[in-house]
């Protein structure tokens, strides 16, 4: 940091100046106020941190969901882990995950971002019937959205018929595609809103000063509104890679993980080893990755919120 100087030429030395905003910090905080936080911590506690502690230590066990070690099970050291690393399966559902979660944030981003661009320059009541379809699928639950994606994609479905191939099963032939495309349409709602928002916050001076500067819509796109929207689609991107990391109903009820293992991404696995194949210990400890990659992104998340609030 460079020495500040003041009006009257006296120049402040820089640790002079973090001493003081620690010692301010410092006054700010009152340890009292840790009283007002004990409820929240214990919520906390008892909701968050116990459960997933107590799941944790399972993925190390032999826990099954029957059998004799359904009731006497203990401590097993590194032997899931051991089978996990040499899992193809696992390998090939977090490769699926990544896919699925990638595709999703690419796809609410470009889809979010068109609509709120589009209804701000609509009518108003295009703005309202449009805008009001794409919150209504947001807001529908993901079992809703499943079914109706599902009735429509299959043989028969509303997209066989639009395409006039009555017969053709594009859940069959594409489900990974297919599944994604419904994870998109699901939460691009959400984009919509949040960016059309961060829209209307961009000053319209900006703007008409690059129409005086005969810029072209790209390049007002590329060096006004793309870095005045970043901290908006950082924030999207994190949520909705949550959202779509830990989406089970919307897969399960379109195809369960298949055909095959085509769709069988970390939580659906998860489900699968636990309740299908009775080892619940496992079942836990691959829950215990997707649950280590989720605070990664919550931890990003946090990070990029605290940095634009101040």
């Amino acid at each position: 940091m460079k020495a500040s100087t003041l009006v009257d030429g006296s120049v402040i030395d820089p640790s002079t100046i973090d001493l003081w905003r620690t010692r301010k910090d410092k006054e700010r905080f009152q340890w009292s106020s840790l009283a007002l936080l004990t409820p929240a911590f214990a919520l906390l506690i008892i909701l968050f941190l116990i459960p997933v502690g107590y799941a944790a230590y399972l993925g190390f066990t032999n826990l099954t969901l029957v059998g004799p070690t359904a009731v006497k099970w203990g401590y097993t050291g590194m032997a899931n882990l051991h089978r996990l690393n040499s899992d193809t399966e696992f390998r090939s559902s977090l490769v699926l995950s990544a896919f699925f979660v990638v595709g999703s944030i690419v796809g609410v981003l470009i889809f979010g971002y068109w609509l709120a661009s589009l209804l701000m320059r609509s009518t108003p009541w295009v703005r309202v019937v449009v805008g009001g379809v794409v919150v209504i699928a947001w807001m529908m639950p993901a079992i809703t959205a499943g079914m109706t994606w599902y009735a429509s994609t299959t043989a028969g479905g509303t997209f066989a018929t639009l395409t006039g191939l009555s017969n053709s099963d594009f859940l069959g032939s594409y489900p990974l595609l297919v599944v994604t495309i419904a994870n998109i349409w699901s939460q691009t709602g959400f984009a919509m809103l949040v960016f059309g928002a961060a829209l209307r916050n961009i000053p319209s001076e900006i703007l008409e000063a690059a129409d005086v500067e005969n810029a072209s819509r790209f390049q007002r796109f590329r060096l006004i509104v793309l870095p005045m929207l970043r901290p908006t689609m950082t924030a999207i991107v994190l949520l909705v890679a949550l959202l779509s990391l830990a989406n089970f109903s919307l897969i399960y009820v379109m195809t369960q993980g298949g055909p095959g293992n085509a769709t069988n991404i970390l939580p659906l696995y998860s489900y699968q080893q636990a309740f299908q194949f009775n080892n619940l210990a496992y079942g836990a400890l691959i829950g215990n990755v997707m649950v280590v990659i989720a605070a990664i992104f919550g931890v990003l998340y946090v990070r990029v919120a605290t940095r634009r609030s101040r």
